[in-house]
């Protein structure tokens, strides 16, 4: 008996050691990860700093309530608010799903007046991913995540793209809520001056702009914020994934500080002594590579192999597409892209699926160039058998 839920198509393989992007399974096989677990060991596998701050933490206080001061969580609170250039505060969960359902409920009670509900509409995207709670199932903008689990909340609409959200607001719209690249859509970027717009006539209208950086964030697309990348300030920022390191973690920075009152929200687990210290030393490890020049080398590097393949595989690939160490791929159909990602598999190097095309990337942002020409050499050794195969079809 498995005793596990059915929720997860998992490979055959159990993981029991990892160094920064290379990981090792139970038969002591060597695997290249461009994954970092969807995103979030963003400082590498076993990375030392981040396990003595945590070892150093566990030896002392893991976990008290929310109800007593915790330190590590007001100075995490402080970095963050101080960083993403949002003159507000930050609420800690342990999840983006948590995250973005923190979001919509500051959004739906700052469209309240008196308790009175006067503005609750949220829009969002299609092809958008928000999480997997009933709410922010339903602000997800893809069909096939509504099929069960109903009834839904109400309140939610779906643009088909930025310049297509003004046609939808009305005067119950209290938010829009976007990814800035969308992730599990298909690593798919918006236009700078299109958002950069509509940051602008949100604002002119009150209606808020609540950007998800739960895969953006934490220096993935390069910047520390992919806000700060678009040059725009959100009404409020949600954070997770790489944020711990590997440790959960969610995150909401808001300047509505004002909104939630004690009683309307809370977390048991959330912005504990363990989770924010965790997140402490992730920042300021990716502060320091930041500011030496190596993320920005190593995101150079990582690009050049990405293009590389795709003009290499004309017959399999339109384009390489996102920002930083957020990229993808984009295969001429779903079946080449599943065939890749199963092949990689077998050659030992760990990538993803994402939209309907896409061939994602997610590497640890302190991947070294021996990793990435390792990674894609094995790459390029599953491609070769696949357009193979191709060439005899």
């Amino acid at each position: 008996m498995n005793y596990l839920l059915n929720t997860y198509s998992r490979f055959d393989v159990e993981f029991i050691r990892g160094e920064n992007a290379t990981l090792w399974d139970k038969n002591r096989n060597e695997y290249i990860d461009f994954t970092s677990g969807i995103g979030v060991v963003s400082v590498g596998h076993g990375n030392i700093r981040l396990s003595n701050a945590i070892c150093d933490q566990a030896r002392n206080i893991i976990h008290i309530s929310n109800l007593y001061r915790i330190p590590p969580q007001k100075e995490l609170a402080e970095i963050l608010v101080k960083k993403s250039g949002i003159d507000g505060g930050v609420f800690f969960c342990n999840s983006g799903a948590e995250a973005n359902e923190t979001a919509l409920k500051i959004a739906r009670k700052y469209g309240e007046v008196n308790g009175e509900i006067k503005r609750y509409k949220v829009i969002t995207l299609e092809n958008s991913f928000h999480g997997r709670t009933i709410s922010t199932l339903k602000a997800t903008g893809q069909p096939k995540f509504h099929t069960y689990f109903g009834p839904f909340p109400d309140g939610f609409d779906y643009a088909k793209n930025i310049k297509d959200i003004e046609n939808k607001i009305d005067d119950k719209t209290i938010a829009v809520m976007i990814e800035l690249i969308q992730g599990e859509g298909g690593v798919n970027p918006f236009d700078k001056e299109d958002i950069q717009n509509l940051a602008k006539f949100l604002k002119e209208k009150d209606i808020l702009l609540i950007v998800d950086e739960v895969q953006t964030g934490i220096y993935r697309t390069g910047e520390f914020l992919a806000s700060n990348l678009y040059e725009i300030t959100p009404d409020i920022v949600t954070l997770a994934k790489g944020l711990g390191g590997g440790v959960p973690i969610g995150a909401v920075i808001t300047s509505l500080v004002d909104v939630l009152k004690p009683g309307d929200h809370g977390s048991t687990f959330g912005g504990n002594y363990l989770s924010t210290r965790a997140g402490i030393e992730v920042i300021k490890i990716l502060d320091e590579y930041y500011e030496s020049g190596m993320l920005k080398e190593i995101i150079n590097y990582f690009d050049s192999k990405l293009v590389e393949i795709a003009k290499e595989f004309p017959n399999l690939f339109d384009n390489v597409s996102g920002f930083g160490l957020m990229r993808a791929l984009k295969t001429h159909k779903s079946e080449i892209r599943d065939e890749i990602v199963k092949k990689a598999f077998e050659e030992k190097v760990l990538v993803l699926k994402a939209g309907n095309n896409a061939v994602r990337f997610l590497p640890p942002l302190t991947i070294t160039k021996e990793e990435i020409n390792e990674g894609f050499d094995r790459l390029k050794s599953a491609i070769f058998k696949i357009e193979g195969k191709q060439c005899e079809n």
